[in-house]
């Protein structure tokens, strides 16, 4: 009996080692991977002489239990990126990561604005994709780089009308428009004159951010045509249209700018979906693709 109890003493303690090993390890990750983002960034800043910001969104495992999150421009954000351009020396030039789908107009709409406002140099490097709001904050910088595979989205602005659901802008309008005034009901029509008011606000701030590199003329041309509803709200805006849109684009990202994105994991789920060897993370250059063919 006496030996049964130790036995059984054992195990429960070795149990609740083993829990909180496994409670442990998650944040530890965590606080690894942290270190070797900032690692990274310090290297990018002393590199290229640029004040380096990120604003990743990823759905990542946080907490002690690993519960994976989902992320979007929030006022958190808005508050933070506006802290750091304030905190940044004004000759200083800032290179903002952005690696986002969105979200908040008035959070982004902040943030876009602070960027413009920054004395120095502004670059935004895009390396996947940075739709919605993140093509606002794009537009603010004084130079766009992106993948030659990453891509922008439209700007159209989404009012929400019940349930979680949202509709675009551009539509109810039209829908007022194709079905007549006197034939909608009063809310329609309340919805209506939100959706007119939203797409000239943003339209106006597009102007606003871009007027100064590209004319004031090309900026309501292109601020139109991002906002008026010319494409679905998830439609990829390549590297290729934006340049026909009129404005400039490169296509040279830092390498150590893939190196980051690496340290921003997606949440793993039980199975992979995708599978392959590893390779370099960081692209071949043109000219070596050429060199080797």
């Amino acid at each position: 009996m006496v030996s049964l109890s130790i036995l059984t003493y054992i195990l429960g303690y070795l149990f609740w080692i083993l829990l909180f090993v496994s409670m442990l390890t998650p944040w530890l990750s965590m606080k690894s991977l942290e270190q070797a983002r900032l690692r990274l960034i310090s290297l990018i800043e002393n590199k290229y002489k640029h004040r380096v910001i990120t604003m990743i969104h990823r759905q990542e495992k946080i907490g002690l239990l690993g519960i994976p999150i989902y992320r979007y421009i929030d006022i958190e954000d808005s508050e933070a990126i506006i802290r750091a351009i304030r905190s940044t020396p004004p000759n200083m030039p800032i290179m903002l990561i952005l690696h986002t789908p969105g979200g908040l107009v008035l959070a982004a709409s902040q943030i876009a604005r602070s960027l413009k406002m920054h004395p120095g140099k502004k670059v935004v490097v895009v390396p996947h994709y940075a739709m919605s709001g993140g093509t606002l904050i794009a537009l603010a910088a004084d130079e766009i780089i992106m993948d030659p595979n990453a891509i922008l989205g439209p700007l159209d602005p989404q009012l929400g009308v019940s349930n979680g659901v949202y509709l675009p802008a551009p539509s109810i309008l039209k829908a007022v428009e194709t079905k007549g005034k006197d034939k909608v009901e009063d809310q329609t029509l309340i919805l209506a004159d939100m959706a007119e008011k939203a797409i000239n606000q943003v339209k106006g701030l597009v102007v606003e951010l871009i007027k100064d590199k590209v004319g004031e003329e090309k900026a309501k041309f292109i601020a139109d045509r991002l906002v008026s509803g010319y494409y679905t709200h998830d439609y990829p805006i390549t590297v290729e249209q934006i340049r026909e849109m009129g404005l400039k684009v490169s296509t040279e990202v830092p390498l150590e700018v893939y190196n980051l994105m690496t340290l921003y994991p997606q949440a793993r789920t039980n199975r992979p979906g995708i599978e392959y060897l590893p390779y370099p993370s960081v692209p071949r250059s043109a000219r070596e693709q050429r060199d080797q063919s």
